[in-house]
């Protein structure tokens, strides 16, 4: 019988991934201790070590980043309004 898939919180992926980096168990020993796979885990440590750098950072250039996203999105939302007014119009003659 196959186990259902299972979604775990970013605290319990960021505590196994620990636990690997720490090295002082084997990944064998880790995948019976969280009952994952190897693979999981190894996948879980890439990207915490990928990610380690936005942890310090101060957050100002994702803040800068999603203003202008969303001044982009703005845009589109004005352009997309007034098509949809004008081809309304544009029917209703």
């Amino acid at each position: 019988m196959r186990r259902k898939r299972r979604n775990h919180l970013p605290g319990f992926k960021a505590k196994v991934a620990l636990a690997a980096i720490k090295g002082d168990k084997t990944l064998a020993e880790l995948s019976e201790q969280f009952d994952l796979h190897q693979n999981q885990i190894q996948e879980w440590k890439k990207q915490l070590l990928e990610q380690a750098d936005t942890v310090f950072g101060s957050g100002q250039d994702r803040k800068v980043a999603d203003e202008s996203h969303l001044k982009d999105l703005h845009a589109k939302i004005g352009e997309l309004a007034l098509e949809n007014d004008f081809l309304a119009k544009a029917l209703g003659r």
